[in-house]
């Protein structure tokens, strides 16, 4: 029979390569290695729930009706209106880009302020000419910077501190704590931005650029009226099988026929929307009966019952790994794919044959339902509509604002623990309107919570079978020196969040981090607000953190990128946090 503690390792470690290699969600592969400690007896069934119940993960859960009424009353897109402005250079437009980012993530979830602010700033640097690829990575880092600077900064910090307070509730961190290091930290690491972006990042195409010209993707033909083709199906006229291009459409006198079946008659004078190659265009001039479509202009994205979204493809989506035809993009999502961009190149070719990868950035045909129905999916990181309308102003934005303001403010004096704070915080943002149940309901993201719940799970099995005090162990045979120790708490858990998600690192960290602290009668809060810094420091690689792939595809990035720019500001954050901790929270008891 197998030790305990090796059983726990073992299972640890198998879902921690499960995660990298990115076959399944993060959650079912921490679950299944819950299911397994419980049924060996490593962990029982309270301990394999406890993470339900943790403080700090029902507050991330509240955090997100929170952030939804923000969201729900155009309050974030009032400030990119209000703040971006006309900047006179780049160093300027990165200036007005990061500065609101970086406070707005000390207060609000980094997902939805990226995700605001991505399309305008896309607008913006078109309207002005600016260099988007110079824009969108910096509008990351500054939203992982400013979310160290606070308790609800990043639910890492929510849930890192639960832990703690469950431990050691006297040691618990308030809202603010963490700013006497996060401020200073934030400060440093967007004056290097400023200082460096200029030459370390690329001046490349990005996937807007790549869209820019819908003639470059789509062929619009014209069904002859005189032509052997009418009165045919689409498939008996051969256009169900073409080489680099497909049927995407047909408009019929002002309507508009989406996901045309092989069954469709083609009548005279139909409108015929192809996408792919647009060297195919002789090719289908070559078909009998087809014709270029004599329409005045470049209608695709004019038309009411029409919408063009630009989306980013997610980790998370069941169809990554196939290709477009054999995942069945269409009849999944209604929507048919325009053209396809990868690290700031168009793909080319025939797009059913596109294998989909993670952040790659698609440009859909769709009807306006779409925006509702998959904006918050967790297919996709980010959902835009091109040109699409500006959100209306709200009468009830300033009113979201105090809300959070009167959150914020009742934590940081403890007139109410922070859990009521936000509790009380989200239920007067249902209560005044500022958001419905439904789209507060739908606003949690419930991969999130169970990774963090199954993490709980998991990091219990390693510090109830002694494993991780063994892990403890091997770390002390390389120093014993408390400075160094904090050195190596930010590289490794810098590194496994380059690998798997920032929560399931910081939590399985926690109990092999605490066995060291035990062993050398250390105090463990400088180790834990280094856990949580280095939870939110994964600049290196566009994986390490939700926001980081977002930007991938619309800035046009590549993998280097990350680490040509953000690895020097890994190296900073790191130095400073092991600099500054210290003098906040002494390494040893007085």
């Amino acid at each position: 029979m197998i030790p305990e503690p090796w059983l726990a390792l073992a299972t640890t470690s198998l879902c921690v390569v499960l995660m990298i290699w990115g076959r399944w969600a993060p959650e079912l592969i921490l679950l299944g290695g819950v299911t397994a400690l419980l049924l060996a007896g490593v962990i029982d069934i309270p301990q394999a729930l406890a993470g339900l119940s943790n403080p700090g993960m029902v507050t991330v859960a509240l955090m997100y009706a929170l952030v939804a009424g923000i969201r729900e009353t155009g309050g974030v897109e009032a400030i990119v209106r209000h703040l971006l402005g006309r900047p006179r250079n780049p160093i300027t437009a990165m200036l007005r880009t990061v500065t609101p980012v970086f406070f707005l993530s000390a207060f609000l979830n980094n997902t939805p302020v990226v995700a605001t602010f991505i399309p305008a700033i896309v607008t913006w640097s078109r309207r002005l000419r600016l260099p988007l690829s110079q824009l969108l990575l910096p509008l990351s880092y500054a939203a992982m910077l400013g979310g160290a600077c606070t308790l609800i900064g990043t639910s890492t910090n929510l849930v890192v501190n639960g832990l703690l307070s469950q431990r050691h509730p006297e040691l618990a961190l308030q809202l603010f704590d963490l700013a006497k290091v996060g401020v200073p930290i934030g400060l440093a690491g967007l004056t290097y931005m400023l200082l460096f972006g200029r030459w370390l990042l690329p001046d490349r195409n990005s996937a807007t650029s790549a869209f820019s010209n819908p003639k470059e993707y789509t062929i619009e033909m014209e069904v002859d009226p005189q032509g052997p083709l009418v009165g045919k199906t689409v498939e008996a006229a051969g256009l169900r099988h073409l080489g680099d291009v497909y049927l995407v459409e047909i408009e019929r006198i002002g309507n508009i026929l989406a996901a045309v079946g092989p069954k469709e008659k083609l009548r005279a004078g139909d409108r015929l929307v192809f996408a792919g190659s647009t060297h195919a265009a002789i090719d289908l001039q070559q078909i009998k009966g087809l014709r270029p479509s004599t329409h005045t202009g470049f209608t695709l994205m004019n038309h009411p019952d029409r919408c063009i979204v630009e989306v980013v493809v997610s980790p998370e989506c069941g169809l990554v790994g196939q290709t477009i035809r054999d995942g069945r993009f269409r009849s999944h999502y209604n929507a048919a794919v325009l053209a396809v961009c990868r690290e700031g190149h168009r793909v080319e070719g025939n797009l059913g044959n596109v294998c989909l990868k993670s952040a790659d950035t698609l440009l859909l045909e769709t009807r306006p339902a779409f925006l509702e129905q998959f904006g918050q999916s967790r297919d996709f990181l980010l959902v835009s509509e091109v040109d699409g309308p500006a959100r209306p102003n709200h009468d009830k934005t300033g009113l979201a604002w105090l809300i959070l303001l009167a959150v914020v403010l009742l934590a940081a004096s403890e007139t109410l623990d922070l859990l009521e704070a936000v509790l009380a915080g989200g239920a007067a943002m249902l209560l005044s309107g500022c958001c419905t149940f439904a789209k507060a309901k739908r606003s949690v993201d419930g991969s999130v919570l169970l990774t963090i719940a199954a993490s709980f799970a998991l990091g219990k099995g390693l510090e109830v079978s002694g494993a991780g005090a063994m892990l403890a162990q091997g770390i002390l045979t390389v120093s014993q020196e408390p400075l160094i120790l904090l050195g190596l708490t930010y590289l490794l858990v810098t590194l496994l969040t380059s690998l798997i998600t920032n929560n399931a690192a910081a939590v399985l960290v926690f109990p092999i981090l605490m066995a060291v602290v035990d062993k050398l009668h250390l105090n463990s809060l400088p180790f834990l607000v280094v856990l949580m810094l280095a939870a939110s420091s994964s600049f290196a690689t566009p994986i390490g953190y939700q926001t980081n792939l977002m930007v991938y595809g619309p800035g046009g990035y590549r993998f280097r990128d990350y680490i040509v720019f953000g690895g020097g500001l890994t190296l900073l954050v790191g130095v400073l946090a092991v600099c500054l901790v210290p003098l906040y929270w002494p390494l040893r008891p007085v």
